[in-house]
């Protein structure tokens, strides 16, 4: 039973790898009913009772088609004629080559909504060449602005681009479109591409670039790590924590924890102003010995349960047995896989993971008598013509 703001959605998901599974996944933990089409070759024959472990792929059923006879090109058309939406994150014009495309798909259901991620976009001198999340956030503008000065840029892994400028972005659009049809009856095509997505994350810095309150100068700025009062901090046991005391009044909490003006006392200076810039190499080496001083652990007991804008910086296992994430189950198990819950949270429709992943082709027949009403015979055909396995 699918719950969630976007129970009755019916959505395929041609697969793929990285945001556009993560598309999926967001649609498929919003309530949604998220077919994904694997390819037959890698269709799996084994045990089915114990899922696989890439929780990327939670929530939704799996069926093996082949998309390259026409056969299979035609189930996967005759489910389109049944969905309300389809994404797909193949580099541009294989979809249309495939038999698939736009065009192909609304030609079977004008209302669908037909949602396309890539990394550069279906258009421009860049569109026809591979690419990974590092190169777009850098065409972006944005991997420039990450990392220490005097250091090189340093990719914060691949969220920027696969997830937050690419699936994020798409599941956003493909609900907006999913919106829109419901009112105009007319689907659409949504281009979602990454450097588009992490362009349109770096806003705020394009607003403080126009206020003169932000530096191309990597690692100058108030929230890239110039500041002092903007960084992370090792202690004692090597472990580290985060600091993020930006207005006065939480900046002035830290100076009493952490005992800061007395360091600048004790030397016979007076401690400088928080947005005197020319000082902040001097406040943040002063900090740096300071939290070296305790624990991770201790400085949690000191600063937990105050404004300072504190956090311990905790590692992905850390993170599920914390007491604040453990009060709110920001981290659940499922089938023995710990996994981030479903977010956001919903009042009233709550969102819930369906089911653990599947392995390629596991209900191949279950969707197509779910889908398309096909009986043991016509699955029986269609898999005797090597148009599904599974």
């Amino acid at each position: 039973m699918h719950v969630g703001p976007l129970n009755g959605i019916r959505i395929i998901e041609v697969a793929g790898i990285g945001p556009g599974p993560f598309t999926a996944m967001m649609l498929a933990d919003m309530g949604a009913d998220v077919i994904r089409v694997d390819r037959t070759s890698n269709a799996y024959g084994g045990d089915h009772s114990v899922p696989p472990s890439d929780v990327l792929n939670r929530g939704r059923r799996s069926i093996a088609v082949d998309l390259k006879s026409p056969e299979g090109l035609e189930v996967l058309l005759d489910l389109v004629e049944h969905a309300d939406g389809l994404i797909e994150g193949f580099r541009p014009g294989v979809t249309e080559r495939l038999g698939f495309g736009p065009e192909a798909c609304a030609a079977r259901n004008p209302k669908l909504v037909y949602g396309r991620m890539t990394g550069w976009g279906q258009d421009g001198p860049y569109a026809p060449t591979a690419g990974h999340d590092i190169n777009y956030i850098a065409l972006a503008g944005v991997l420039a602005h990450l990392g220490r000065a005097e250091e090189k840029p340093t990719p914060p892994i691949n969220l920027v681009g696969d997830f937050g400028g690419g699936g994020m972005l798409l599941a956003f659009g493909m609900v907006c479109g999913l919106l829109e049809a419901q009112r105009s009856g007319q689907g659409q095509v949504v281009d979602a591409a990454m450097v588009d997505g992490a362009a349109s994350l770096m806003t705020m810095m394009w607003a403080f670039s126009a206020m003169g309150i932000w530096s191309e100068d990597r690692g100058t700025n108030l929230l890239d790590t110039g500041s002092h009062f903007y960084d992370t901090y090792e202690c004692a046991d090597g472990a580290y924590v985060s600091i993020g005391s930006i207005e006065p009044q939480f900046y002035a909490q830290l100076v009493e924890l952490t005992g800061l003006a007395e360091v600048y006392a004790a030397r016979g200076e007076q401690l400088p102003a928080q947005m005197d810039r020319n000082a902040w190499a001097g406040l943040k080496s002063a900090l740096t010995e300071i939290f070296l001083t305790k624990t991770r652990d201790e400085w949690c007991a000191v600063m937990e349960g105050t404004d300072v804008c504190f956090a311990p910086v905790l590692t992905m296992s850390e993170a599920t047995r914390h007491p604040h994430n453990v009060a709110r189950s920001t981290f659940v198990e499922v089938a023995g896989v710990p996994q981030p819950a479903p977010a956001p949270r919903f009042s009233r429709t709550t969102a819930e993971i369906q089911r653990p992943p599947a392995h390629a082709g596991q209900h191949t027949d279950e969707v197509l008598a779910d889908w398309l009403s096909l009986d043991d015979t016509g699955i029986a055909g269609l898999r005797a013509g090597g148009a599904v396995a599974g």
